[in-house]
């Protein structure tokens, strides 16, 4: 049944789609010189506008209708008498060609008065996209009126990119709360108080750096309504599961964007798969890269083990089986002229379950076996996260700021595991806390030079409590053990200190110097125990780690860019002199290494469609803690690693070069990129792999390369009112490892994608958008792995009225190498949505998986093994909403 009515729908869209009246002419005036950008417009017999649209370069205009009936249209052009005609469409798929000819007006102006806003309008540097041109009814949050936006691109997870680049932060009203974390408020904040988003290309973060770093940045600026500035107002929404158990979702939004003061509370709960935060971590530690007072963005620990709620690559309401609470507070105070104050409290609970099954086949050497796995698994996560940002302005030229943090994230995770037909029960409490200060003092003191002084002081710890009830390392350990027991810790302190001064030249020549001392110090603990019920049997020797790692990093930056006519040239040399301590069970060895890492760059600007940017830079990697422990230390059920027990710096090169034409704006835009890199030396494994346990430890191999190419299309079709967007990439690696004390093996991976998306942008009853992708993979050891799969996707949306609309969603999936009965997956989601009373009470009937696809199964390939894993989704629910506006 509901196949058939997604069906009628589409071929009721498609009838629509194509029968349409058409007024097409050419606007000129009495001397026959045609007049570019007059307005035409369309209007019923009421005097509501029905289109509109501008004379192009040469004076042509073209309009389209789904209606019939009679109509008005009125053509006008600054400095000329308006002209009107009316006709009449009593079929369809007419075809009417109506040219004008405007008479000069000679008026005197006293006063310019210009209402009509045009869709887009460009100020310099910044593009701004008047927000109601681009509405089309269905919208709910920011984040559905930024993918109709041209030129953006949003993705599945919400990550918003200009063109190829992800945006640095979105402000309302020129201020910023989230940075990275943006996602929290696109995913949230409703959509009706948005008058216009702003784009600012060539974006600094610093406003004393504008105009003379040499950025590429992106940043978008939401500007509201008049009547959504200085009140309060917000809204709410809740719903409840009709067809499915407990389903519910609730959401509400509180604001106040007054000149002085801002703030913006939300809260959302559901259980809907819905995830209202987007990558926390992106919250937490946003990070900016190469960018002036950026000092310390890279330092973070990473957690040495989890419980594998690994998830495929689908929409993460598929396969989020939630429980999430959210609330975040948000203010900006503006304390005087001179002082702001940004605070933000965020507060996030989720309990989320996951199963999934899996076959794995290993082939290595002459040892094949196959393992599987039945896995259910619960994470309980609380993250309590604090931000505070005080900017004090000691003159127009003279700022300081100043950013606090702390974040405390508390998880419980278990999982009941069958593998092999042995059940193992894990238990896994892990811990972050993270403890983050910096500031930043900037100083321009001449029109075009900067100077930067920025210190940071970061304090993060991150303990882990693992258990498991099964004993399965026999062929590992001769103890009689029954389970076992590993207790980890990973601590880090970071100071930094760094000065930076840039000068731009009078002919734009930019120069820049850096220098500074950054200081980490790395404590890893962790424990592994063999037990008899809660017996200690022993501590395993070489699985124990106690040790402390010590880098100082004194470094000198130069950098000059430099133009000459169409060519910018770039000379940068970096300096480091380290200072390398590692005491590891109170042994002490030190290590004070030197290196140089120059780069240098060429930008070509053809003209002002064709751009080329190329650079070149030879890197030196200085060994991080979890490259030189010496105890193996346990990753997973059945895995163990282990680090190099010494000190080592990598070396590597990369090229790249980058090809665009056209703007993303354009209604032409295509962007090619290709990165090539060579690790002279990297890290590999040294990988023993049996059946019930696998052990690997790092070695450094000579001769690792890295290919890959990418390509972007975009191109609006103005008949059809339609943007198409095309995506082409490849990637290619060469690399070497040892496996079950094999030689040295060569092991190439290849990968292809193909993929098209067709959205439409019509103002009237029907929108579409539809796309599919195409992924090869081949791995190549001495044998050849590969598969095909492909994903498609149909939207439809339907404005029946301004009252009522309906949007369908549908994805189909395809693995080629799974079996050809249980190779494809349908889905399909639903909503309609009914206002009662325009920007005050809105009903919706939602429905999610309406074809119940209750298992997902995929297929992947490694050097080591093919697997086949098939995941539980979130089952069919229809909940009915409510939203309220005040």
């Amino acid at each position: 049944m509901i196949r058939t009515f997604f069906l009628f729908l589409y071929i009721f869209s498609s009838n629509n789609l194509f029968s349409q009246n058409i007024i097409k002419g050419v606007i000129k005036d009495n001397i026959n010189q045609t007049i570019i950008s007059a307005s035409v417009i369309l209007k019923d017999n009421t005097g509501k506008i029905i289109t509109y649209t501008y004379t192009d370069d040469l004076g042509k205009y073209s309009l389209k209708t789904e209606k019939k009936g009679q109509f008005n249209l009125i053509a006008s052009s600054m400095g000329f008498e308006q002209k009107s005609i009316d006709l009449t469409f009593e079929s369809e798929n007419e075809t009417k060609t109506i040219d004008f000819v405007l008479t000069p007006k000679v008026t005197e102006l006293k006063e310019i008065i210009l209402e009509t806003k045009r869709p887009i309008t460009i100020k310099n540097d910044t593009i701004v996209f008047n927000a109601k041109s681009f509405l089309q009814g269905n919208e709910q949050t920011v984040e559905d009126l930024l993918k109709k936006i041209p030129g953006l691109n949003i993705d599945a997870n919400g990550t918003i990119k200009v063109g190829n680049q992800e945006i640095e932060k979105v402000m309302i009203d020129g201020d910023d709360m989230f940075e990275k974390g943006y996602k929290i408020l696109t995913k949230n904040m409703p959509v009706n108080p948005i008058e216009n988003v702003e784009v600012y290309q060539n974006y600094s973060n610093n406003k004393h750096l504008k105009g003379i770093e040499n950025s590429n940045k992106v940043a978008l600026n939401l500007t509201l309504k008049e009547d959504a500035k200085r009140v309060w107002f917000g809204n709410m929404q809740a719903g409840y599961g009709l067809v499915s158990e407990n389903r519910y979702e609730y959401r509400a939004n509180l604001m106040n964007f007054g000149k002085k003061n801002k703030y913006y509370f939300l809260t959302n709960l559901n259980n809907t798969g819905e995830n209202a935060t987007g990558d926390i971590n992106h919250l937490i530690r946003p990070y900016r890269f190469d960018e002036p007072a950026s000092i310390g963005d890279d330092q973070s620990v990473n957690s040495l083990l989890g419980l594998g709620f690994d998830t495929p690559n689908l929409k993460q309401k598929r396969t989020n089986l939630n429980n999430a609470e959210m609330l975040s507070l948000n203010s900006i105070f503006t304390l005087s002229e001179k002082v702001k104050l940004k605070t933000l409290g965020f507060l996030n609970t989720d309990e989320i379950d996951f199963f999934r099954n899996s076959l794995q086949s290993f082939s290595i050497g002459n040892a094949t076996f196959t393992n599987t796995e039945d896995f259910e698994g619960r994470k309980k996560q609380l993250t309590g996260f604090g931000k505070l940002d005080l900017t004090y302005d000691i003159s127009k030229t003279k700022t300081y700021e100043y950013t606090g943090k702390f974040n405390k994230t508390n998880e419980k995770n278990r999982s009941d595991l069958i593998f092999n037909n042995d059940l193992l029960n894990e238990r896994l409490n892990a811990n972050n806390q993270l403890f983050d200060q910096k500031l930043v003092y900037t100083n321009r003191f001449k029109d075009k030079k900067v100077f930067l002084l920025s210190s940071r002081y970061i304090n993060e710890k991150t303990p882990q409590n693992y258990t498991v009830n099964q004993f399965i390392f026999q062929d590992l350990f001769s103890e009689n053990a029954n389970n076992t027991r590993q207790f980890s810790e990973n601590k880090m302190q970071f100071a930094g200190v760094e000065a930076h001064l840039l000068v731009n030249k009078k002919n734009g020549d930019l120069l820049e110097i850096k220098i500074g001392n950054q200081l980490r110090i790395d404590e890893l603990n962790t424990r592994f125990e063999l037990l008899q019920n809660e017996n200690n049997l022993a501590f395993p020797n070489g699985y124990q780690n106690n040790l402390t790692y010590t880098t100082n990093d004194l470094y000198l930056s130069a950098k000059y860019r430099f133009k000459l006519k169409n060519f910018t040239f770039l000379t940068q040399a970096d300096a480091h002199q380290l200072f390398n301590q590692l005491e590891n069970f109170n042994t002490k060895t030190n290590q004070n290494p030197f290196f140089i890492m120059p780069k240098i760059g060429l930008d070509w600007k053809i003209n002002e469609k064709n751009k080329i940017l190329t650079s070149y830079s030879y890197n030196t990697t200085n060994a991080g803690v979890l490259d030189v422990y010496s105890g193996f230390v346990q990753t997973g059920f059945r895995s163990f690693s282990k680090g190099l027990e010494e000190f080592n710096q990598l070396n590597s090169s990369s090229a790249i070069l980058n090809y665009t034409y056209g703007s993303w704006g354009d209604k032409f835009f295509a962007n090619t990129f290709i990165l090539y890199s060579k690790n002279n030396d990297f890290f590999s494994t040294n990988s023993i792999i049996a059946q019930n346990f696998s052990q690997s430890e790092k070695i450094i191999i000579k001769d690792r390369e890295f290919l890959s190419i990418s390509s972007s299309i975009d191109r609006y079709f103005k008949p059809i009112k339609s943007n198409l967007k095309i995506n082409l990439g490849a990637t290619k690696t060469n690399f070497k490892n040892i496996v079950n004390n094999s030689n040295l093996r060569e092991v190439k991976n290849f990968n292809a994608d193909f993929g098209f998306e067709l959205r439409s942008g019509f103002r009237g009853f029907f929108n579409y958008h539809i796309g599919s992708k195409w992924n090869y993979n081949k791995v190549e050891t001495t044998i050849k792995n590969s598969f095909t799969d492909n994903m498609s996707f149909l939207d439809l949306s339907f404005m029946f009225s301004d009252k009522f609309n309906i949007q369908v969603q549908s994805e189909r999936y395809f693995f080629g190498n799974l079996d050809k009965n249980n190779n494809k997956f349908y889905f399909l989601d639903l909503e309609a949505r009914y206002v009662v009373k325009e920007n005050k009470l809105t009903f919706f009937l939602s429905g999610n998986n309406l074809f119940n696809t209750e298992t997902f199964r995929n297929y992947s390939i490694s050097d080591i093994n093919i697997s086949q894993t098939e995941y539980r989704l979130m089952p069919r629910y229809v909940l009915l909403k409510m939203e309220y506006r005040f």
